[in-house]
């Protein structure tokens, strides 16, 4: 991976935590993320007379594309109602960059080094270290398993339709904001046909808040498409993951809270998986 693309993703893996704990603005989980898609279409609508179109053949990928990243979103919230946050997220995300790894290998026939491999591993490893052994909660089954292993899923299949359909689309930026401006559409319709048009009034006083996070959101997700372009995805995915890292240490550091010997051992295992990359 070029030192310029690497430095890139260490960016948005920051950023990504970063809107993570912006995100906390005091309403529900659904109502969180609703704003967040909301405040990104915002910002993507007035940029698009300063980015090419993607190709035709590009919009059918943008739509598919929307819709894995609306179901991520469903699934994520389910996941969260059923389970622990510090597992179910970690788990969600630490599977899937082995999943795009393994459908890198076998349909697209993208071949990785042996110092690769270990990266993608080590990286995944130390979140699934962190799903499984650092929570005090208990393994995950049931209902909580399903939804995160299913948002696992949907993540692996976004981030391999981000990838491929960037490059088909010829023009990353265009089906980036295109796609979240989907991805909007897709999360309000749903939100008026569960919670009627009255879901909207309580996102006004977190306004302030969804901004920032938005902005740090689409930003984290901009470079990740562009990176998608210029390297291996599976390799991309699993750097970004690294979001985790920085997640872990503005945890104990930043907001004092208390960090357990495994999440230090998870925090570990993904530096080192992080240092492979550039090996």
């Amino acid at each position: 991976m070029d030192t310029a693309v690497f430095l890139a993703v260490l960016f948005a893996a920051l950023l990504h935590a970063g809107w993570n704990a912006a995100v906390k603005v005091g309403l529900d989980r659904f109502s969180s993320i609703l704003l967040l898609a909301i405040v990104q279409a915002a910002i993507a609508v007035p940029l698009l007379p300063f980015v090419p179109l993607p190709a035709p053949e590009g919009w059918w990928w943008i739509a598919a594309a929307a819709l894995l990243h609306a179901g991520y979103k469903l699934f994520l919230i389910q996941a969260y109602a059923h389970a622990d946050l510090s597992q179910a997220y970690p788990l969600a995300r630490g599977t899937a960059p082995l999943i795009v790894s393994g459908v890198s290998i076998l349909f697209l026939g993208v071949s990785f080094t042996g110092v690769q491999m270990l990266a993608i591993v080590a990286i995944s490893g130390g979140i699934l270290v962190m799903a499984l052994r650092g929570s005090e909660t208990g393994r995950m089954q049931g209902k909580a398993l399903f939804y995160a292993l299913g948002t696992a899923a949907f993540t692996a299949s976004y981030t391999l339709m981000d990838g491929v359909g960037a490059r088909v689309a010829g023009s990353p930026s265009g089906f980036i904001l295109w796609m979240v401006i989907g991805d909007a559409m897709v999360m309000v319709a749903f939100a008026v046909a569960t919670r009627g048009t009255g879901v909207f009034a309580a996102l006004v006083p977190a306004w302030k808040t969804g901004l920032a996070a938005g902005a740090m959101s689409l930003g984290s997700y901009w470079i990740a498409v562009w990176a998608f372009t210029q390297a291996p995805i599976a390799l991309v995915a699993a750097l970004r993951e690294s979001s985790i890292l920085f997640a872990i240490l503005i945890a104990a550091f930043v907001m004092r809270e208390r960090v357990s010997r495994w999440r230090w051992v998870s925090a570990l295992m993904i530096a080192g998986g992080v240092a492979l990359t550039r090996v």
